[in-house]
C-alpha cells in the first residue's frame, strides 16, 4: 500500500454502527496505517478491474498463522460482495505466506461481517475485551484453515 493509499483509505467514513471502524476512531490504529515502516509488508491495497481502490487488507505472520485485517470501501459495504473480497485476500495471503490457519477478531456488534467469516469457513475461538476507540470493546476471534 501506497502512502497515497493509505491517506486515502485513513479519510473513509463509514455509516454508524459501523463508523467503529473509522481510521480517526482510533489515534494508534491510523499512525499504524499511515507510518511507512509500520504499514510496508504488513498492508496491502485491493484494486478492482478498473485498477480503482476497493479496500485494504492487513496481514500478520504469527508462527503458522497469519493474522487477517480487512476493509472495503464505504459505499461498497452491505452489497453482498464480503464474501468473494474476502476470499480473494485469503488466496493473496495464502499464495504469499503459505499458513497453515487464519485468524482474525471482530466486534461481536458486527453481525454482518461474523456471517460473512462464517461462510468463509471461520469458526468461532474466543470472546475477548479490546482497548480501542477510546475504550474496551467485546470482539470475537476467529480462525479457520489456510
Amino acid at each position: 500500500m501506497s502512502q497515497r493509499e493509505a491517506v486515502v483509505v485513513a479519510a473513509w467514513q463509514y455509516e454508524p454502527p459501523y463508523s467503529f471502524y473509522d481510521w480517526t476512531a482510533d489515534a494508534d490504529d491510523l499512525a499504524e496505517l499511515l507510518g511507512k515502516q509500520t504499514r510496508e509488508g504488513k498492508y496491502f491495497s485491493a484494486v478492482g478491474g478498473d485498477e480503482e481502490l476497493v479496500g485494504w487488507f492487513a496481514f500478520a505472520y504469527e508462527g503458522d498463522c497469519v493474522g487477517v485485517g480487512l476493509g472495503l470501501r464505504p459505499d461498497l459495504t452491505g452489497r453482498g460482495l464480503g464474501l468473494a473480497y474476502l476470499q480473494a485476500g485469503l488466496a493473496f495471503a495464502t499464495q504469499r505466506f503459505t499458513p497453515s490457519r487464519f485468524r482474525l477478531s471482530v466486534a461481536t456488534f458486527n453481525e454482518r461481517a461474523i456471517r460473512v467469516y462464517e461462510r468463509a469457513g471461520f469458526s468461532p475461538l474466543r470472546t475477548f475485551d479490546h482497548a480501542t476507540n477510546g475504550g474496551i470493546h467485546p470482539f470475537l476471534e476467529m480462525t479457520r484453515p489456510a
